[in-house]
């Protein structure tokens, strides 16, 4: 039987093992700039406990922004999701976006301009 010698070296004097790189720093070419710069859209995340909630969540796409909408502590109040998404749809509507189920409990709302694929991309196995 054969043994490898050194299986696990350390790393070489100049290599350091915790080195850490500032996401806020990093700037590619061609693709906007860093963080903190103007843009004309962003994708905010939410959460719908109630009814209530979503007169405050459609100024964010009046106002141009992408919503993902998490209503799963309402899923088994049907009334409650009739609700959430007709006023959803209203707003929408108005504003010339889409909106659509895009996972389990998570709805996405766009502004104009931005369409929803219903189709899923899928990998080759």
């Amino acid at each position: 039987m054969a043994f490898i010698k050194k299986p696990f070296r350390r790393l070489s004097e100049g290599a350091e093992a915790d080195t850490y790189i500032d996401l806020g720093e990093l700037n590619f070419e061609g693709e906007g700039g860093a963080l903190g710069e103007p843009v004309e859209h962003l994708v905010k995340v939410a959460e719908v406990y109630r009814y209530e909630d979503i007169a405050d969540l459609t100024t964010h796409v009046y106002n141009g922004n992408i919503l993902l909408i998490d209503y799963t502590s309402l899923a088994s109040d049907d009334l409650a999701l009739k609700r959430i998404t007709a006023e959803l749809k209203s707003a929408v509507r108005d504003c010339g976006g889409d909106v659509a189920v895009v996972g389990k409990n998570v709805l996405m709302a766009t502004p104009a301009g931005i369409k929803i694929d219903r189709a899923k991309i899928k990998g080759a196995f």
